[in-house]
C-alpha cells in the first residue's frame, strides 16, 4: 500500500485529499523538493532540505518542519515503501486560505510528502533533445510548484520526438525544462553558472564537487547556443535522472560518439559515490 503523509498524518495515499482553496491548487503557491534514494538511503539529504529552506525563505514561508523532523518523515517513507530505489517527493504550499493574491497572515503551510520509485538509468540509452527559448520568470532558482511552462516546453519536446528541452536565454543556455546541463568542448567540462535563471541542481553540485581537483574540474561559465551545437558531449543530469548523455540536438549530432569518453569518466565516478552510500562509507 502507498503510504503518504499529509499535514501531520501518515495515511494511504489515495485517502489524500487537500482542500480546493489550497494556494497551491488556486495559485501555484508552493515550493517542492523530490529526494532520490539508493538502497534505501538518500543521496546528499542535506543538500536537499538545504535547497528546500532556501525556496521556502524566498517566497516568504517558514519551513513547517526541523531538520530532524524532515529526516525522520523521510525515513519512514522509505523504510514503509521497502528501502532500495525511490524517489521521496516533497510539496509546501503556503496554506488554505479565501482567494485573493495577497495571503492573509498566519495561515498555516500544507506539507505533502511520498514515495515515488525510481526507474534504474540506462546510460548506453542516450536521450534526444531540442533547443528552445527560455520563455519562464526569472526566478527559476526557487524551485516553484507552478511549472506550466515545463509543462508546455515538454510537451514540445514529445511532439519532436524528444526526451527533454534545453533552453536559451537572450543567446545562453541556462538549462534543461528538468534537468542541468554540461557540455564538453576541447576536453573541458562546463556548465552554465549559477543565477536566478536555472535552479542549483544537487546533482549538478554533487559532479562538480567529485570532479573538483582531477583534470576533469568543472568549469562554470557561460555557455552560447553555438556552443552547445558545437560541443563533443552533451550531457544532462537531475536527481531522478541522475546523468544522461544527449545524442542528438535538433536532430543534429552531438559529437562523434555518444556517450562520449569524458561522460563514461565522470559516470562511473558517479557510480563510485553511489555505491559508497549504498555501502554506508
Amino acid at each position: 500500500m502507498a503510504l503518504c503523509y499529509l499535514d501531520g498524518e501518515y495515511l494511504p495515499l489515495h485517502e489524500a485529499k487537500v482542500s480546493v482553496l489550497d494556494r497551491g491548487f488556486i495559485f501555484g503557491d508552493g515550493v517542492y523538493e523530490v529526494v532520490p534514494v539508493f538502497a534505501g538511503r538518500p543521496l546528499r539529504l542535506d543538500a536537499h532540505l538545504a535547497r528546500l529552506e532556501r525556496s521556502l525563505a524566498a517566497i516568504g514561508i517558514t519551513s513547517p518542519l526541523s531538520r530532524t523532523a524532515w529526516t525522520t518523515l523521510i525515513e519512514r517513507l522509505v523504510a514503509h515503501h521497502g528501502g532500495g530505489e525511490q524517489t521521496i517527493y516533497l510539496q509546501i504550499t503556503r496554506g488554505v486560505a479565501p482567494r485573493n493574491h495577497l495571503p492573509p497572515p498566519g495561515v498555516a503551510p500544507t506539507v505533502f510528502a511520498m514515495s515515488n520509485p525510481l526507474v534504474p538509468v540506462d546510460w548506453d540509452s542516450p536521450v534526444r533533445a531540442v533547443l528552445r527559448d527560455d520563455f519562464r520568470w526569472t526566478r527559476c532558482d526557487i524551485k516553484s510548484i507552478s511549472l506550466l511552462a515545463n509543462v508546455l516546453l515538454r510537451q514540445e519536446a514529445a511532439a519532436a520526438g524528444a526526451h527533454e528541452v534545453i533552453l536559451v536565454r537572450d543567446g545562453l543556455v541556462t538549462e534543461g525544462a528538468a534537468s542541468n546541463v554540461f557540455i564538453v568542448s576541447g576536453g573541458r567540462i562546463r556548465t552554465p553558472p549559477l543565477s536566478h535563471h536555472l535552479l542549483p541542481g544537487v546533482t549538478r553540485d554533487l559532479l562538480i564537487e567529485l570532479l573538483a581537483g582531477t583534470a576533469d574540474a568543472v568549469l562554470e561559465a557561460d555557455v552560447t547556443r553555438a556552443e552547445l551545437l558545437a560541443a563533443d558531449e552533451v550531457w544532462l543530469c537531475s536527481s531522478g535522472r541522475e546523468l544522461a548523455p544527449v545524442s542528438v540536438i535538433d536532430d543534429q549530432p552531438v559529437g562523434a560518439a555518444c556517450p562520449g569518453p569524458v561522460f563514461a569518466r565522470v559516470a562511473a565516478l558517479y557510480a563510485t559515490c553511489k555505491r559508497r552510500l549504498c555501502e554506508g562509507a
